[in-house]
Parts: C-alpha cells; sequence; structure tokens
C-alpha cells in the first residue's frame, strides 16, 4: 500500500463528510457520549463501527489480539473502567470472529516467543472446556467452538469487575457475547444469559 493513498482517501472522507454536514467536524469535536463499549480482535479483517454499521461517536472501541479480557491486563482494564463509569455506556459487547489466527495459535503446542503468556489465557479456556471441546472430533468444528467458548469466558472476565458489578446494580448495564462470521459477513449473537452468569460468578467474584 502507498502511503500517500491514506492521505488522499483522507482529503476525500473530510470533503464528503462536509458535504453531508459542515458542521459534522465542528459537532464531533465537542465530545462522545457513546452508549456502547465494543471489545475485539485487533485482525485487520474485523473492523468494528463496519461490522456494526455504525457512526463515528457511537462506539468507544478497545481492540487487542483474540478479544481477549484479561484481569491483570490494564489496558483492558482502563478502557473498561473509563468506559463504564466517565462514559456510563449502557451495553459491553465482546466480539470473536471464526478464524481468528490467536485462538488457533493458542490450539497449538508451539513456541511463540512474546505471545506465550497473552495465548495461555486462551489456552486456559480450552482447559476449562475441553471435555466438551475434545469430543469435536473435527478440528474446524472444535476451533469455531472454542471461538464462541472464549467470547463466554471474556464475557465472564468483564463480569469480574468491580466497575461492572457497580453499574450492573445500579443501572442495569448489560454484557453481549458476538461471533463475527468471517465467511457469511454476519454477526451472531451468542445470547449471553447475564443473570445465570451472574448467579454462577458472584459466590466468588462478588464485589461490594
Amino acid at each position: 500500500m502507498d502511503i500517500k493513498k491514506i492521505f488522499e482517501n483522507n482529503h476525500t472522507w473530510v470533503k464528503d463528510k462536509l458535504n453531508q454536514d459542515p458542521d459534522y467536524f465542528k459537532n464531533l469535536s465537542k465530545g462522545q457520549n457513546p452508549d456502547i463499549l465494543y471489545i475485539g480482535c485487533s485482525d485487520s479483517r474485523v473492523t468494528a463501527e463496519e461490522l456494526m454499521g455504525i457512526s463515528a461517536g457511537e462506539a468507544f472501541v478497545h481492540r487487542n489480539i483474540a478479544n481477549m479480557v484479561p484481569n491483570t491486563d490494564l489496558s483492558s482494564m482502563s478502557v473498561i473502567d473509563y468506559a463504564v463509569v466517565h462514559l456510563k455506556v449502557q451495553h459491553i459487547v465482546v466480539c470473536g470472529h471464526y478464524y481468528c489466527g490467536g485462538v488457533k495459535a493458542a490450539m497449538q503446542s508451539q513456541d511463540l516467543g512474546i505471545l506465550n503468556p497473552w495465548l495461555r489465557n486462551i489456552r486456559d479456556v480450552y482447559r476449562t472446556h475441553k471435555d466438551e471441546l475434545n469430543l469435536i472430533e473435527d478440528e474446524d468444528s472444535r476451533y469455531k467452538r472454542l471461538v464462541e467458548l472464549n467470547v463466554q469466558e471474556q464475557c465472564i472476565n468483564v463480569i469480574k469487575t468491580a466497575e461492572v458489578q457497580r453499574a450492573y446494580r445500579e443501572r442495569g448495564i448489560t454484557i453481549h457475547g458476538w461471533v463475527f462470521d468471517i465467511h457469511t459477513g454476519k454477526l451472531i449473537d451468542l445470547k449471553i444469559d447475564l443473570s445465570k452468569i451472574m448467579a454462577n460468578v458472584m459466590e466468588i467474584y462478588h464485589l461490594d
């Protein structure tokens, strides 16, 4: 890609926006009030606003390899804190995608250097659900199921945080687990049962 082309594209984008609304950037600079915190994968094929069909300012976005929410990761925790406490988002979405390279790498016995501690979180998801996953003979189907289970476990990691627990009690914030199917372009709602998860984890993870 010619980097100069990006600036040409930017000029075209600015012109198009101003043609639609002369005050577009003036209004955009006034601040943000998103209703959604979107936690997704850094994969270049999966762009948050595009797949949700929303505009700038409608979602606060955090992306990393394999849409992880480790509670020891300061980046993820800072994003959740800011989105929930200061922006007061009403929805938190964890969105994975089929054919995720991070999930695929975690399924293989391979030393990947600096990626090892990050991928270990996904391997922990496999260990937690190994009885179910090991029954799936087709590798591709097992791979897809691990993507779904990883989303589920990251939703649980979101719920473990004090900010989210507080927002759940005070204003009914909701958590959603989605998967983006790259083959079809469709979003799949995993229908995460928040009340069931809360009941299961609160005995251990409840924070006053």
